[in-house]
């Protein structure tokens, strides 16, 4: 591999290790009290194809109720148009649901939130003596993102489709690193976080992780078209997923990665889903059917991030955002990056609006694309132009 290409792929699987996207202030649609124009988000999401995204699909609810709506193409080599009910990979909106089971258990006094993870998992966290489930949960561990050390491997994107990684051995890629900050004193966004998360879960309650997340949140609030994949297929009618490996501008077609080895996330961002059920989800969430008031007065606690992503803010597997729509307050939800997709689901700070949009390109999406799928989110969230 040339230092070109070198350079280009390492970039390509850093935006893909499960960062919270950057999401700019643009203006929005105006908005009457009853919800938006549906002209208008039609448009908005007509705009993120035009400006160069393959395929894109919306959930909207608000006061006229619920609007789906789709642009573009969701499978380029059949030509299928995007469909709003297709499946997509949703990334790191995987970490709310995970983050949701943990607290559960913090609810049934099964799990203390302060509690040191080496009660749990003697041995398996690196400093896990003095790292707290808290910590883990809202990025402030100090454990270093295992994520940065699949940038070493040769060609890495195709790498981490094929990948075969254990949960533990994740973490064991960043056992040995050095000079990391003390727990509790930084945020960083990091998926060793949720990987460790993910095996606490699963020794609490002698469960799959999978498994877990299925009976106390899937089942019960009948999102059928989500799962939490062992394999490397998606299933269903779904979205492909794509990206420009040999760059983009150059002539180059982009690569098909749909599917993908759900190894390289696992519970940082496995979860495949709908628009319609992130949405059911986080409606659940934010109105208090998944956990009690205590608890989700936890989760909710917010901490800003660092200053590469000013009024931005995160809580317990849930971030704000103040750029949305900044006359508004901060929306409340997810992003959600991986290879060949990006997702955003949030509620707007008075809880009357939501959005969940999908996009079928992921690492290489360029500003003009991310600037139009800003405006659909501004376009569904915010009241003032």
């Amino acid at each position: 591999m040339s230092h070109r290409k070198a350079a280009a792929a390492s970039a390509l699987l850093a935006a893909a290790l499960l960062i919270p996207v950057a999401t700019p202030a643009v203006a929005a649609a105006p908005a009457s009290s009853a919800g938006t124009d549906r002209a208008a988000l039609q448009q908005a999401l007509d705009a993120t194809v035009a400006a160069g995204i393959p395929g894109a699909i919306a959930e909207v609810r608000d006061g006229r109720g619920v609007w789906k709506g789709s642009s573009g193409t969701a499978d380029l080599g059949s030509g299928r148009a995007a469909h709003a009910g297709d499946r997509f990979r949703a990334g790191s909106v995987t970490k709310t649901f995970v983050a949701t089971v943990v607290l559960q258990l913090v609810a049934e006094g099964k799990v203390n939130l302060d509690d040191d993870i080496e009660r749990q998992l003697p041995g398996v966290v690196p400093n896990g003596a003095h790292i707290t489930v808290r910590q883990l949960l809202n990025h402030t561990s100090g454990l270093a993102n295992y994520s940065d050390e699949l940038l070493k491997k040769p060609d890495p994107v195709r790498a981490a489709q094929k990948a075969t990684y254990t949960p533990r051995q994740l973490i064991a890629l960043i056992a040995d690193i050095p000079n990391r900050p003390a727990p509790g004193t930084t945020w960083e966004y990091s998926n060793t976080n949720y990987v460790v998360l993910g095996l606490l879960v699963e020794h609490v309650t002698g469960q799959s992780l999978g498994h877990a997340i299925d009976h106390r949140i899937l089942r019960p609030l009948h999102l059928k078209g989500t799962s939490f994949p062992t394999d490397a297929r998606l299933a269903g009618a779904h979205m492909h997923g794509y990206d420009w490996l040999d760059g983009r501008g150059t002539g180059a077609a982009p690569t098909d990665l749909t599917e993908f080895s759900p190894a390289a996330y696992w519970a940082a961002g496995t979860l495949i889903s709908t628009t319609h059920d992130l949405n059911t989800f986080y409606k659940a969430l934010l109105d208090g059917r998944l956990l009690p008031p205590r608890v989700m007065k936890e989760m909710r606690t917010l901490h800003p991030m660092n200053p590469e992503r000013p009024n931005r803010s995160y809580g317990l597997g849930l971030e704000s955002n103040g750029n949305i729509c900044p006359s508004d307050g901060p929306v409340v939800g997810h992003t959600g990056e991986v290879v060949g997709f990006q997702t955003f689901s949030f509620t707007s700070a008075d809880g009357k609006r939501q959005v969940t949009l999908s996009v079928n390109v992921g690492l290489t999406m360029t500003d003009a694309e991310g600037a139009a799928s800003m405006k659909v989110l501004s376009t569904a969230l915010c009241r003032t132009a």
